[in-house]
């Protein structure tokens, strides 16, 4: 699914388990994690409900420097995140932002494709690894 840049896959995996595979795979590919957010946990603390849900923040200066070379807000989008959430009936899934995405909401050049290919390209199997036992 594809909304305003948003990708949603279905994971065969919690919500946990599927946070910790991606963040193994963000290991292996050599990035860093720059945070991980429990919303749930936080929605505890206040004593609200919240089905699980997990947000990472992960990425590399080396990807993510040019886009901001390019145009500096696109800072904003960047750390790349995903968001790892359980529905109402159960059903685990993983939300991540595309780089073309990022690239046509802050009017990138091409100076930037070669970057924003690679995000998408890095971000596809990152999130295969996450999601899937394959």
């Amino acid at each position: 699914m594809d909304d305003q840049g948003l990708v949603t896959l279905e994971s065969a995996f919690s919500v946990s388990a599927t946070i910790d595979r991606l963040v193994a795979a963000v290991g292996v590919a050599g990035l860093l994690v720059f945070a991980r957010i429990d919303h749930a946990k936080g929605a505890a603390d206040v004593g609200a409900l919240l089905r699980p849900t997990q947000l990472l923040m992960f990425g590399h200066p080396r990807g993510g420097t040019p886009l901001m070379q390019d145009r500096q807000t696109a800072g904003i989008d960047l750390p790349l995140k995903a968001l790892v959430w359980e529905d109402e009936n159960g059903r685990v899934w993983l939300t991540y932002d595309t780089g073309t995405w990022i690239s046509t909401r802050h009017g990138l050049g091409e100076q930037s494709s070669t970057a924003v290919a690679a995000i998408d390209a890095g971000l596809a199997k990152l999130v295969a690894a996450a999601t899937s036992e394959a």
